[in-house]
């Protein structure tokens, strides 16, 4: 039996991210692509076929590899650039999950869901010497904003199997744009807002509520289909959005009773949360019409509060969610 010498760390793990420009083909990866991450996993799916011979005797007869694709998860800080008008490093994350990027220099950058052209990225992931490639990927993620806890974006990424592991030297990264974020705290975190109003980069109004935090899900439909044809026939397509989420509120028992009223009659109303103090720094969630479910009562410390799921929905056609980074 081979004793391994040289073990392998996963701490010692670089992930490279990047744009695609043309579908599945595979741009440079630079230092500065580095993704500053946690809970990094990744799987490997395989279409095998078993071939299901029959033999004069018992036995498993072997699986024949299909198409192959890769699944990517992992966790990244929610922290801004720290300039207004300059992209934070995830803002090609959340564009390769169908969001449109839209930048006003010197004041924000905004992310809005987008139907058609999503764009894609490529994905050099390294352990410790052992580096997996992979492209055309597409994705979903979650909002996770908890009291308490840092700002966090969950992602899922799907993408093209781009052939074997190659046993390289990690690669070199530049995490120096990435900046460290604010803990989510009464001091640097706004109200969760029912009834407020967007424009041109700013929220207001809106009747406030003491929270415990926003959690959110873009919901997207992601799938990997494979196709015979050109090298990049296969692909992993975006096919369904459908965004949801959770609150909790501290709410008076007259406040409860209208929030569950509205409820029984489908009201929906527009809702917004703001974290962060200084500008550049500053996140701005907001959705048009946001439909309340499923109340229940939880205990917080002795504390009565009111849990309720969110149903993001769109009133024009893709402005269902609105960051606004500023």
């Amino acid at each position: 039996m081979a004793i391994n010498a040289s073990p392998r760390f996963i701490r010692k793990t670089i992930v490279l991210a990047a744009i695609e420009t043309t579908y599945g083909v595979a741009p440079a990866q630079v230092a500065a692509n580095a993704l500053l991450m946690s809970n990094v996993e990744m799987s490997y799916t395989s279409n095998n076929k078993n071939r299901e011979v029959i033999r004069p005797y018992l036995g498993a007869s072997e699986m024949l590899v299909g198409d192959d694709y890769i699944t990517f998860t992992f966790t990244i800080e929610m922290a801004p650039s720290g300039i207004a008008g300059t992209a934070p490093q995830w803002g090609k994350l959340l564009r390769a999950c169908g969001m449109a990027e839209v930048i006003t220099a010197t004041s924000r950058v905004e992310y809005v869901p987008v139907s058609t052209g999503q764009e894609s990225i490529a994905i050099s992931y390294y352990i410790d010497g052992m580096r997996y490639l992979s492209n055309g990927l597409r994705g979903t993620f979650e909002i996770v904003l908890a009291i308490g806890d840092t700002p966090k974006l969950k992602f899922t990424f799907t993408g093209r199997y781009f052939g074997a592991a190659n046993d390289v030297a990690n690669a070199n990264g530049n995490y120096s744009a990435w900046k460290v974020p604010q803990v989510i705290t009464n001091a640097n975190t706004g109200d969760i807002k029912f009834g407020s109003a967007y424009s041109s980069g700013s929220v207001t109004g809106g009747e406030p509520y003491a929270s415990r935090g926003l959690n959110f899900s873009l919901g997207n439909g992601v799938s990997y289909q494979s196709m015979l044809g050109a090298t990049s026939a296969d692909r992993v397509l975006i096919t369904s959005r459908e965004p949801t989420g959770s609150i909790t509120l501290d709410l008076d028992a007259a406040t409860e009773e209208l929030f569950r009223a509205d409820m029984r009659l489908n009201v929906t109303s527009s809702m917004s949360f703001e974290f962060g103090t200084v500008a550049g720094s500053k996140i701005v969630i907001f959705a048009p019409s946001v439909q309340r479910l499923n109340p229940k009562i939880e205990d917080q410390d002795g504390v009565a509060m009111t849990a309720m799921d969110l149903r993001f929905l769109p009133v024009s056609g893709n402005d269902e969610l609105r960051i606004i980074c500023k």
